[in-house]
């Protein structure tokens, strides 16, 4: 493994990325201030969350108006169809930002403008900014103080608004219609890629509750495009759009994502009068770190963010069309994911499972030994099966035994990919280069 190149750091930049981690670590710390309704926990299926967000914005006279809006949605490949989008806009002339979620190894990189990620002091001296308001919102809002990610919608559209930017594409965390990035009044575009399992919890354990759940995004004003197209879910977005008055655009599901994607930014695009060159630049040009990204070959080492069923059979898909040997897997889940659902589509094709879990505190890890018995259930040739609690132990352990026409595959969780990346990138490096490497 190689580590990251040498960047020369001038005193400046020294500063700015020292406030920029007391930013986040400040950010972040926020989580252990008790709210009546915590995002992503429990079963609060209410607009709380875009009440409180509104409230903050309010106090700051409403930085994300005046601006045009795409907003993504879906169980899978949303992230990817935000940035392809944003590219798109940015390569015709436009000033983009982009919000996207979650990051992968540093918070910058939810935070874009022409694809580059917010810069550090930026980000910093937005949180000081930001600090009084969220004492009054703490003390007076009558839906108490917003969560770690109402806040950060917050930093992104003031980014935005300070960056002058024509368009912003929003990528929605959980869902759509309870979401916080459904702030948001009068998009353009709307978006929801597909409809697959996933924050069951909270979003609802059938399909057609999960399908209403990502169509609340649709507003009066917007056209509305999906690959989705089974027909009782798309005929959940056509009473919807129906009865908002919006286009609705159904298009068909190509087979592999790189031509489904196609399809849809070739519509989106034709739909914003955007020129061909730009659309097929946009799709030739995004790439999005952790999304089956080759880190290194002799052996291949591939990091790859999925965390539901229908990320992790586009990651089987993917490896189907590498050649190697065996594959050795390193995997870690988030606590609250189907276990079954994601393990059972990638674990019948591994030769050695590393299991092992995350560091970041944002996110409860499932424990590595509770995966083990699913694991065991569904490893069909696995040699091995061990557990790490330290995740870089479990990547030295497996490029002990690879062979140089093997694959280590790392996956199960955006925020394993993360960490794992900095063995090649260092948070430093992405933090002064300003985008992915």
């Amino acid at each position: 493994m190689a580590k990251g190149h040498k960047v020369n750091v001038s005193l400046s930049s020294d500063i700015d990325i020292a406030r920029y981690h007391k930013a986040v670590a400040y950010l972040e710390g926020l989580i252990n201030a008790p709210r009546d309704a915590e995002y992503m926990k429990g079963k609060v299926r209410s607009d709380v969350y875009i009440k409180r967000l509104r409230y903050l914005l309010n106090l700051l006279g409403n930085p994300q108006k005046g601006m045009k809006y795409v907003h993504v949605a879906g169980t899978a490949g949303k992230g990817t169809v935000a940035s392809m989008v944003a590219n798109m806009l940015t390569s015709a002339g436009y000033k983009v930002g982009v919000d996207t979620s979650p990051f992968v190894t540093t918070s910058a990189e939810k935070i874009q403008v022409n694809g580059r990620y917010i810069a550090p002091g930026e980000f910093a001296d937005i949180i000081d900014y930001l600090k009084p308001y969220l004492d009054i919102a703490h003390q007076d809002s009558p839906y108490g103080l917003p969560s770690y990610f109402e806040i950060f919608f917050t930093v992104a559209f003031i980014h935005f608004k300070r960056q002058k930017c024509d368009w912003v594409v929003l990528e929605a965390g959980l869902g759509g219609r309870y979401d916080a990035s459904n702030v948001i009044e009068d998009p353009v575009i709307t978006v929801v890629t597909n409809v697959d399992y996933d924050h069951t919890e909270i979003l609802g354990k059938t399909l057609k509750k999960i399908a209403y759940d990502k169509a609340g995004i649709i507003k009066t004003g917007s056209t509305f495009f999906t690959t989705e197209q089974r027909p009782h879910l798309l005929k959940i977005f056509k009473q919807i759009c129906k009865d908002k008055r919006v286009p609705l655009h159904p298009l068909t599901n190509a087979g592999s994502i790189r031509d489904t994607n196609a399809g849809l930014i070739n519509a989106i695009g034709r739909q914003l009068g955007i020129g061909q060159r730009y659309i097929d630049k946009a799709l030739n040009s995004t790439k999005l770190p952790a999304r089956f990204e080759v880190m290194q070959k002799a052996p291949m080492v591939v990091l790859d963010g999925a965390h539901n069923r229908a990320k992790m059979r586009s990651t089987v898909a993917n490896l189907k069309g590498l050649d190697y040997k065996k594959l050795h897997l390193i995997i870690a889940l988030a606590d609250n994911k189907d276990y079954d659902q994601v393990l059972g589509e990638i674990v019948p094709y591994a030769d050695h499972i590393h299991l092992t879990r995350f560091s970041m505190n944002l996110r409860k890890c499932a424990p590595p030994n509770r995966l083990s018995p699913v694991v065991k259930r569904y490893s069909k040739h696995a040699v091995s099966i061990e557990i790490f609690l330290d995740p870089e132990q479990a990547l030295m352990q497996a490029m002990k035994s690879v062979s140089k026409d093997d694959l280590v595959l790392i996956t199960g969780s955006f925020f394993l990919a993360g960490e794992l990346r900095q063995l090649w990138h260092t948070e430093e490096e992405i933090l002064i280069k300003g985008n992915s490497f």
